[in-house]
């Protein structure tokens, strides 16, 4: 089968007639054009199947209303409830997301910059691949150079020069510190993301600093993954298999959390056994009345920062960088 190229302007100006200009004219500012003209290109358009290049469109009008977003896992729910508060904000200034997935590869994440760069979006919400103090990646540069505006979400990179929306991890690691410490929990297995993440440590510190404060003895083990659900319930089966229980599991995020507990019911372990909390609530798990106390973040909020500190910036390049912090909560 021959492969249909796309119809140009070219194309429906020798089709009806009339001069490119004219054509141009009607598509892209039809109020210039007499009725029967703008009436009778535009029938023609249809008619051959003309797309018309927005980017092309873009570069002509030197505004793009394009917003590129980059984020290491849509598959993690706290992130596809955040990229949908950036698209509704985003639509409000009549703004498109344009959303790779980098799939936590750092590789992925440069190709995506460049792309974005390539595409000259009028800006950039990033959550990176990694958030350790190493992760310096080159395309940093790069957007220093295009004077892009950018803001970090969530993970954020050991850089001072772009704004960030950061979640209060501490704080999150302490509410379930609490909790668990007010009911006399001492065995705890902690599932936790990359060894040297800033998140990691930060909830850690905030978990251990309440079991100090109510001065109950905490024998805590700890187990690195990704932030993912496979490595979670690898770790917790290979912990099972010891032939010995925690007294309580701490997922550092919903994918984790549930690993966690998939691994706990196919060894048969039940909830009442061994007690289950995690960061962040777990999407309908109420539908199967199944409860888990969490530390949340609101979601909504974070993603309607990160939008809001971007077009602070696109609107006043100028504009200095800022940190928002969105606090947590204890959910039982």
């Amino acid at each position: 089968m021959v492969r249909r190229s796309k119809a140009t302007i070219t194309d429906i100006a020798k089709h009806v007639g009339m001069t490119n200009m004219t054509v141009s004219r009607a598509l892209n500012k039809p109020h210039l054009v007499k009725p029967a003209t703008r009436d009778k290109i535009l029938a023609a358009a249809r008619e051959l199947g003309y797309v018309p290049n927005a980017f092309a469109s873009t570069l002509r009008s030197r505004e793009n209303r394009l917003i590129g977003l980059v984020t290491a896992s849509v598959d993690n729910p706290f992130y596809s409830e955040v990229i949908k508060a950036i698209s509704r904000a985003a639509k409000q200034q009549n703004y498109t997301i344009m959303l790779i997935d980098t799939d936590g590869s750092p590789e992925l994440e440069e190709v995506a910059i460049e792309t974005l760069l390539s595409y000259q979006v009028a800006g950039i919400i990033l959550s990176p691949v990694a958030d350790d103090a190493d992760y310096r990646p080159a395309y940093l540069d790069r957007l220093r150079q295009a004077r892009l505006p950018m803001v970090m979400l969530d993970r954020t990179l050991n850089v001072s020069d772009f704004s960030r929306v950061i979640l209060d991890n501490r704080l999150a690691g302490r509410l379930l510190g609490e909790l668990l410490a007010d009911r006399g929990i001492h065995r705890v297995l902690a599932l936790t993301g990359p060894r040297d993440s800033r998140i990691s440590l930060e909830r850690l510190a905030g978990f251990e600093e309440a079991y100090r404060a109510a001065d109950v003895e905490l024998t805590f083990e700890t187990r690195a993954g990704d932030y993912t659900l496979q490595p979670a319930y690898r770790d917790m089966a290979a912990y099972l298999r010891r032939g010995t229980l925690p007294d309580a599991v701490f997922g550092f995020n919903q994918l984790i959390t549930l690993g966690a507990m998939r691994a706990l019911h196919d060894a048969c372990v039940s909830r009442d056994e061994v007690m289950v909390v995690g960061v962040d609530r777990l999407p309908y798990a109420d539908i199967f009345d199944v409860s888990v106390p969490c530390a949340v973040h609101d979601t909504y909020r974070a993603g309607h920062e990160a939008f809001r500190l971007l077009f602070e910036q696109i609107q006043d390049p100028t504009a200095a960088s800022r940190e928002v912090v969105v606090s947590a909560k204890l959910v039982n």
